[in-house]
């Protein structure tokens, strides 16, 4: 697997191809849809009464964070085949940890490399427990502190290559 750095992600072709779509759906007819709807909203009369006028005008604002998001993403991104684990905790593999005694499945990378209808919980490289076991391997023990001061261990049990 090729270097992803502290501050790039790490995304399967699958993963890239359904959020270059979702941009480019965003970009387009969710933009014009909106603007209908505010336009609408907006002939209604009274603006500072109008609450489809602040809906609609409230969801533009969130789907321009998502085009900028997913811009931001898409052109940071390492794009890639899924890294076969070699018993190192790295992004894109799926670990299974004791934490604070209780055994975690999860998938250190980004929530976007999740297949859809994908049930697995995702921590980012850069979250204190992400950070903390990168370039572990299996049988090692850590602590990381969780944002509320309190230290946690961690034992890594086994890392496993991601299958979408």
């Amino acid at each position: 697997m090729s270097d992803t750095g502290s501050s790039t992600k790490w995304l399967t072709q699958e993963a890239h191809d359904r959020l270059s779509s979702e941009l480019e759906y965003l970009s387009t007819t969710g933009r014009s849809d909106i603007a209908k709807r505010i336009e609408a909203a907006r002939d209604e009369g009274d603006l500072k009464e109008n609450g489809g006028y602040h809906a609609a005008k409230d969801e533009q604002g969130k789907i321009e964070a998502r085009i900028r998001q997913l811009t931001e993403l898409l052109r940071t991104a390492t794009v890639g085949e899924v890294p076969e684990a070699t018993d190192v905790v790295e992004p894109g593999t799926v670990v299974t940890a004791k934490v604070m005694g209780d055994e975690e499945k999860f998938l250190l990378g980004s929530r976007e490399i999740l297949a859809d209808g994908s049930d697995l919980d995702v921590y980012s490289e850069q979250s204190p427990l992400g950070a903390a076991i990168l370039g572990l391997t299996i049988g090692e023990f850590t602590t990381y502190t969780a944002p509320s001061g309190k230290e946690i261990d961690v034992e890594i049990i086994d890392v496993q290559t991601y299958r979408p």
